[in-house]
C-alpha cells in the first residue's frame, strides 16, 4: 500500500481528530496539500508542511468539503506560501462573500481563518494531483457540498469523511430536518462501484479493506435510519468531544452553556420526536460520554481521556 501511495507522488500526514488528514503531492507543476486540519492547529500545520517540502513552495490547497477541521489552516499556508486555493463548486459563493453561516462555523461555534478561493472544483472534472490525474467525485450525505478524488490507474480513492476504516461520520443534513441518510447510501454505492484498492480517509490511517468499510457504514447508516434520535445522540456526542478536544479541558457548566447556546443542538432538538429539551441533550450527552469513558471528570473539570 505504501508503495502504491509513493508512485502516485503522495505522502500522508495523519493528523488527530480534531485535524485532518493533510494529503502532500509533489510532482511537476508543483506541491498540492489536499486538506489542511483545523484553525487551531494551523501552525502545526505549516511547520509539518515545511518539514515535508523542505525548501519547495505549496503551490496549491485543494478542500474535499469545507467543514472546520478540513480547511482550518488554508488561511495560514496561504500567508506562508501564497498558495492557490480550490474548493468544491457549491462552496465556492459562499468562501468568496465568506458567508460563515452558509459555511457551518457560525452553528457549530467552530474557528475558521477567513481565506481565499481562487478555483472551483467541479464533480465530473479531473484534477492533477502530482504526476497524476484524479477524477472528482461527488460526495453527499455528511456535507451536501463535499467531494472525493479518484486515481482510476492506481484506484487509490481519496475519501474524507465519505468513508472511514472504523465509524460513520455525522449526517449533518439530517440534524437540521434535511434528507442525508439516502445521500450517504448513493456514496457508498459509488465507492463500492469505484472498487478502490487503497482508501485515504480524511481521519486515520489509509486502509485497504475496502469492502468491510463499506459493510460497517451501511450497518450504523441502516440503524440511524430504523431510529433517528440516535444519530442525534451520535452527533451530539462528537460535537461535544470535538469541542472539548479543542479546549483540552472546560468546566462542566460551561460546557453545559455551550451546548444550550450553540445553534446546532437547537435545531437538534427540534427533530427530536421525542419532545427533548436542550437541558436534556445537554446533560445526557455528558453524562453518556463519562459512562463511555470517553471523557473523565477531575471535579467540575471535564477533559477528553
Amino acid at each position: 500500500m505504501l508503495d502504491t501511495l509513493r508512485e502516485l507522488g503522495l505522502v500522508v500526514l495523519e493528523r488527530g481528530w480534531l485535524s485532518s488528514n493533510n494529503i502532500v503531492f509533489r510532482g511537476r507543476q508543483g506541491a498540492t496539500v489536499v486538506d489542511t486540519g483545523y484553525d487551531s492547529h494551523a501552525e502545526q500545520t505549516v511547520a509539518l508542511l515545511r518539514r515535508e517540502l523542505r525548501d519547495e513552495p505549496l503551490a496549491r490547497i485543494v478542500n474535499t468539503h469545507l467543514h472546520s477541521d478540513h480547511c482550518g489552516g488554508n488561511a495560514a499556508l496561504q500567508q506562508a506560501w501564497g498558495s492557490e486555493t480550490w474548493v468544491p463548486e457549491l462552496s465556492f459563493d459562499s468562501v468568496r462573500h465568506w458567508d460563515p453561516a452558509r459555511l457551518t462555523y457560525a452553528a457549530t461555534d467552530q474557528r475558521c481563518a477567513r481565506f481565499r478561493a481562487d478555483q472551483p472544483l467541479a464533480a465530473g472534472q479531473s484534477l492533477r494531483l502530482g504526476d497524476f490525474d484524479w477524477q472528482i467525485l461527488p460526495a453527499p450525505g455528511h456535507d451536501p457540498q463535499a467531494l472525493m478524488l479518484f486515481q482510476p490507474d492506481s484506484r487509490v480513492l481519496i475519501s474524507a469523511d465519505a468513508l472511514w476504516e472504523r465509524g460513520l461520520a455525522i449526517i449533518f443534513p439530517e440534524l437540521y430536518g434535511r434528507s442525508g441518510f439516502s445521500d450517504v447510501h448513493q456514496t457508498l454505492d459509488r465507492i463500492q462501484a469505484l472498487a478502490p484498492r487503497v482508501v485515504i480517509p480524511g481521519h486515520g490511517p489509509a486502509f485497504s479493506g475496502v469492502s468491510a468499510a463499506i459493510q460497517a457504514s451501511r450497518s450504523r447508516l441502516i440503524a440511524f435510519e430504523r431510529e433517528p434520535h440516535k444519530h442525534l445522540g451520535y452527533a451530539a456526542r462528537a460535537l461535544v468531544t470535538f469541542r472539548l478536544l479543542e479546549l483540552r479541558r472546560c468546566d462542566r457548566d460551561q460546557l453545559l452553556d455551550w451546548m444550550l447556546g450553540t445553534p446546532i443542538f437547537a435545531a437538534m432538538v427540534v427533530q427530536d420526536r421525542n419532545g427533548m429539551s436542550g437541558e436534556f441533550l445537554a446533560h445526557q450527552t455528558i453524562d453518556r460520554l463519562l459512562a463511555d469513558g470517553m471523557i473523565h471528570r477531575d471535579g467540575t473539570t471535564l477533559a477528553v481521556v
